[in-house]
């Protein structure tokens, strides 16, 4: 008699059995990755190797480039130098132009400054000394006129009146007059007309005065015409 078999744990035990099949493989697979493990050798040192003298090789090569571009510029660094040399040369000679200009030009504004004072002042000297002339008529007419009566005062008072105009616009400009009488002959003042033998004087003294001398500051615009004392002849 045949025994029935129940389906349901026919199935668990193919199942069971595809299982077991399946870690075996698995197992065997394992195996086989850890002999191909086994056998694979890796070489560190000579990789280590071969990577450091791939940068030694780059950084040489680097080097190299380098070492050409600089040689490559050297021409031109060359003549950039000597440009800049150029330059500083060409700006130190307008330094010392502009220099030599300035300085000459501050000589020349001083020069003409000179030349127009004195050109001013010789145009004044010249101007005054022919007014000096008059202001000797006056003093002249003073001197020698003696009024009579109230008519002749009048007209004395007048032209005096005038005669002090003219003397005050003078001194105003600067204009002195010299007092010469009594003073040592100065031949840069005092023009010696007379020479008198006297024991009353020292020698070389001014006795008299006969025309007025004046001065414009340190100028003179005319000297003195003076009586110099002389000693006595024994």
């Amino acid at each position: 008699m045949v025994e029935d078999v129940n389906p349901i744990e026919n199935h668990s035990i193919e199942e069971d059995d595809k299982a077991a099949d399946t870690v075996s493989e698995a197992e065997a697979n394992i195996e086989e990755l850890k002999l191909e493990d086994a056998d694979i050798e890796i070489d560190f040192e000579n990789e280590f190797s071969e990577s450091n003298s791939g940068d030694v090789e780059d950084s040489n090569a680097n080097d190299a480039s380098a070492t050409e571009i600089t040689e490559d510029n050297v021409p031109a660094i060359a003549e950039l130098q000597a440009q800049i040399a150029q330059l500083k040369s060409q700006l130190e000679d307008r330094n010392s132009q502009y220099l030599r200009l300035t300085a000459d030009f501050e000589n020349f504004r001083k020069r003409t400054s000179r030349e127009k004072e004195e050109l001013e002042l010789q145009i004044k000297c010249s101007t005054i000394s022919n007014l000096l002339e008059v202001v000797d008529n006056f003093e002249r007419a003073r001197a020698q006129i003696k009024p009579q009566n109230d008519g002749e005062m009048a007209v004395h008072k007048s032209y005096q009146s005038v005669y002090k105009q003219l003397v005050e616009g003078l001194k105003r400009v600067g204009v002195a007059p010299m007092r010469a009488e009594g003073k040592e002959f100065d031949p840069n003042l005092h023009e010696a007309v007379m020479r008198e033998p006297t024991d009353a004087h020292a020698d070389g003294t001014v006795i008299e005065e006969l025309v007025r001398g004046y001065v414009l500051g340190e100028r003179v615009l005319r000297h003195a015409m003076v009586k110099v004392a002389t000693p006595l002849e024994e």
